[in-house]
């Protein structure tokens, strides 16, 4: 594993000169100015602060990059992390995120180590979809108060809204006046503009001036920006201890597969877009290691970040160092725009955020699912989202993918049987006259025969018209389990003891491996394998020759 990641290190920076570490720079700066407001911001809506998101974003910036499995990853806050730790923050504080950080890093490096990178795969589209726009929906609520300058009480986004049956609702003027400016200032910001400079940073940097100018006193703002990688908030090593893991089961591995989702979703898109390769497991043992270490500063779990990626891509990323600038370009913000950033409104934060929870919905795949109607997207769809707002990530990417494998399995279980009877008049005559097959025919099967399709095959099967000879054609049969070759065995079984020949043709070599541990070779011989079902009647007619 190491020896594979120094080699493609060697690769990438193989011919790197002054024109490319200029192109990593530009690139890093661009990226820079995406990642600043939205670190910012990232960082508040968690549950930690706003210094939080930035140390997160250039300590992620900085060790996930180098290690990591492609050269144009960027990691950093997300606002998907930001809506599970702020659950998390209401119930166990900082400390519980900083511990579940660390933790959560562990098991993303053994998932990396263990090479278990391929298991998003096996997360359907539309649960993937599902909990992200899930997750947007989260977001949109858990800014409400910042938007609107209002006051709630509970610990979820639900018991927030809840309240305000209770305590009113009434917001401050100025609050919304300054959320709608950034709003509208990403949303009409051109694209050929926002490709340098974001209209997130615009935003807030008009948002700020106009909040200052009109002497907008009843605004709440960032506050004071550490000038300092090393929070005063951070994970406590004394503090650590297994009644804390006990309780913290649950965030640990909701943060570690959000993590693992996000990342690798991340890793596989930018992938395509770039046509450069990606190393999931590696991927995995950089993230884990980044998220071990970012506690210990003060910061909150980092993934790759699609949107930061993506610009650093368009903006012609040439190797792992533009992410690296990206960081070096915040910590230099850190440290002389401190006193600008700390009087930035947060309802301008919770515009900015507004605007991303839409965007990260991913519109084409909704709409594609929904124009062409397939009912099993839209309910996995469906799901996965509702499971995500009202319990929480991991509960809701187990039941899109336990509900998925239903939907799938409930399909699969219509097995179909197709019956056709030998035509003697298109073979060979024997001494003039043709063949007597009149009682030969061929079952052709199609879908997996496992024990949800068992009871229709034996059904099928029992409608068989009256064959002496049939050849059993399982090319259209991909798979068998134990209760499917239970049940061919015993179809075979009453057929041999009715005295009929049995037939075997295009099985696959799983499906062969099943029948071999099953019995049926031993039943019926090889001699009764056949590779496809022209080849089996040859052999029934040549039988029929000879006798």
């Amino acid at each position: 594993m190491f020896s594979a990641f120094f080699c493609s290190l060697k690769q990438e920076f193989a011919g790197y000169n002054s024109k490319k570490l200029l192109a990593d720079m530009m690139a890093g700066l661009t990226v820079c100015a995406v990642a600043l407001p939205l670190a910012l911001a990232f960082g508040v809506s968690s549950g930690a602060s706003a210094a939080s998101g930035l140390v997160t974003a250039i300590i992620a910036g900085v060790v996930i990059a180098i290690l990591g499995g492609a050269s144009y990853q960027i990691s950093g806050p997300t606002g998907a992390m930001s809506a599970v730790l702020v659950g998390i923050v209401a119930e166990y504080g900082l400390q519980g995120v900083f511990f579940a950080c660390f933790a959560a890093g562990v098991l993303l490096l053994l998932a990396g180590v263990f090479k278990l990178g391929r298991l998003i795969s096996f997360i359907p589209m539309p649960v993937i979809m599902g909990f992200t726009s899930g997750i947007a929906i989260i977001i949109a609520m858990g800014q409400i108060d910042n938007f609107f300058g209002t006051v709630s009480e509970g610990g979820s986004n639900l018991e927030k809204i809840a309240s305000y049956g209770r305590l009113g609702f009434h917001p401050n003027m100025q609050a919304v006046l300054i959320g709608l400016l950034v709003v509208l200032v990403m949303v009409f910001w051109p694209k050929k503009w926002g490709a340098r400079v974001p209209g997130s940073l615009v935003g807030i940097i008009l948002a700020t001036i106009v909040a200052t100018v009109a002497g907008m006193d009843q605004l709440a703002v960032v506050g004071d920006i550490p000038k300092t990688l090393l929070l005063a908030d951070r994970l406590s090593l004394g503090g650590l201890s297994f009644t804390m893991l006990e309780n913290l089961i649950s965030p640990i591995v909701t943060i570690a597969a959000l993590s693992m989702i996000e990342s690798l979703l991340c890793g596989a898109s930018a992938s395509r877009m770039k046509g450069e390769a990606f190393n999931a497991d590696q991927e995995l043992i950089a993230q884990g290691v980044g998220n071990i270490l970012l506690p210990l500063f003060g910061g909150v779990p980092a993934t790759a970040a699609i949107a930061r990626t993506s610009v650093a891509v368009k903006s012609g990323q040439q190797t792992r160092l533009t992410s690296v600038f990206h960081s070096l370009f915040l910590l230099a913000s850190m440290f002389l725009l401190g006193g600008v950033m700390a009087r930035l409104p947060l309802s301008a934060l919770a515009g900015v955020l507004m605007v991303t929870a839409w965007r990260m919905n991913d519109w084409e795949g909704i709409r594609y699912v929904f124009r062409r109607k397939f009912k099993s997207g839209i309910s996995q769809f469906l799901v996965t989202m509702v499971a995500t707002v009202v319990f929480d990530l991991t509960v809701a990417i187990i039941l899109g993918v336990v509900y998925s494998a239903i939907l799938y399995m409930a399909k699969s279980s219509h097995i179909r049987i197709n019956f056709s009877s030998i035509d003697t008049n298109k073979l060979r005559s024997v001494d003039g006259k043709p063949p007597i097959l009149e009682t030969s025919g061929v079952a052709y099967i199609t879908g997996p025969l496992f024990f949800g399709a068992v009871d229709e095959f034996n059904h099928r099967m029992a409608e068989m018209p009256c064959y002496d000879h049939l050849v059993i054609s399982m090319r259209g049969m991909p798979s068998v389990d134990v209760s499917g070759a239970q049940a061919m065995l015993e179809l075979c079984e009453s057929l041999k003891s009715q005295g009929k020949t049995v037939a075997c043709c295009g099985m696959t070599e799983a499906v062969r491996s099943y029948f071999d541990r099953a019995g049926i070779t031993e039943l019926l011989g090889e001699e009764s394998y056949f590779w496809s079902a022209d080849q089996a009647i040859l052999d029934l007619l040549d039988a029929e020759i000879v006798e």
